[in-house]
């Protein structure tokens, strides 16, 4: 049985060598490539992949944010970045969006092909220079972030310029438990406002 691989990338070069790639790999199937995730998204449900390919930098709506919308069409479905970018933010923004992977343009073929595969069997797979700052992002914040899990969740949401309201539903929570979480981010932080929390936050690297 073949592996349904969907490739997501706008240079037309890059997404022509990944697709010939793919198709000349045992084990794995082209299942369909695009120039964009709004293209993808209209098309990627009845093509039922294993995997997709996913670059960040796309026309219209971009790589990590569509990988929710994925997700949330095809749960099944693991999702690899693969771009140029390496900064922590995007990695750990792609991360919890629901990507399996994320690999940089300059990965070679087997590595490529090998990172499908490892994906496949419940692997993590990432660019060693990708794991590092993985790692490294990890040792500096493993002992300095007061808040939980759930503050940086909502701090992330503020800072990306959500409303208590919308953030309250995305969490499937009431507003005043949002508000309550707002309130111990403020005393955690030592600040009296959301722009001062989301500015301390972004300094201090907790979200």
């Amino acid at each position: 049985m073949k592996h349904r691989v969907i490739i997501v990338e706008d240079d037309d070069i890059i997404r022509q060598l990944f697709s010939t790639l793919i198709s000349t790999s045992e084990g794995l199937e082209l299942a369909g490539a695009f120039g964009s995730a709004d293209k993808a998204l209209k098309e990627i449900a009845p093509l039922t992949p294993d995997v997709v390919l996913m670059d960040i930098e796309l026309p219209g709506t971009n790589g990590i944010d569509a990988i929710p919308l994925i997700k949330k069409q095809l749960p099944n479905c693991l999702i690899i970045v693969v771009t140029v970018y390496e900064n922590d933010e995007l990695v750990f923004k792609a991360l919890c969006n629901g990507a399996s992977g994320y690999l940089t343009k300059n990965v070679k073929s087997e590595k490529l092909i090998e990172s499908i595969h490892e994906v496949l069997k419940g692997g993590a797979p990432m660019s060693s220079n990708i794991a590092r700052l993985v790692v490294s992002s990890f040792h500096r914040n493993i002992n300095s972030n007061p808040l939980t899990p759930r503050e940086q969740e909502v701090l992330e949401l503020l800072a990306s310029g959500k409303s208590y309201t919308s953030i309250a539903d995305k969490l499937f929570v009431d507003k005043e438990t949002i508000r309550t979480h707002i309130k111990n981010i403020y005393v955690k932080l030592e600040v009296h406002s959301k722009a001062d929390a989301i500015a301390k936050a972004k300094k201090d690297r907790l979200i």
